[in-house]
């Protein structure tokens, strides 16, 4: 076969289909294509070092705790579960999911990241 008989066989099956039909193939498939290049895009965007916000000085001079691991108190970076691998900020929708007696509250997020924490993803801010 040569390329003036595929090319002709190509014209041969797109003068087949209507041609309503073949702008809207052509629109889902670029628009579905798009979609996966940009969910890709993303994915690739969130590897790599994670950034942490600091904890004001503000925040250490009121309440620090005396160890990185500690109880709740208001200068209190992070929370994470016993059972989990994921820490989060006190005011996180995820908090809300561990029981108490499941709570281990670190002075930073660098001390959660230390203890082999890692950020939760939902929990903006992280």
């Amino acid at each position: 076969m040569t390329i003036a008989d595929a090319r002709e066989k190509c014209k041969g099956l797109v003068a087949r289909i209507p041609r309503d039909m073949l702008i809207i193939i052509i629109l889902v498939l670029s628009s579905t294509f798009s979609f996966w290049l940009g969910y890709l895009a993303g994915t690739d965007a969130g590897q790599g070092s994670v950034a942490l916000p600091e904890v004001s000085s503000v925040a250490n001079s009121v309440a620090a705790p005396t160890s990185e691991v500690g109880t709740p108190t208001e200068a209190s970076g992070v929370v994470a579960s016993k059972n989990g691998t994921k820490f989060y900020l006190p005011d996180c929708p995820g908090v809300g999911r561990i029981s108490e007696s499941n709570k281990v509250w670190f002075a930073s997020p660098t001390a959660a990241l230390a203890a082999g924490y890692s950020p939760a993803a939902n929990c903006k801010g992280l």
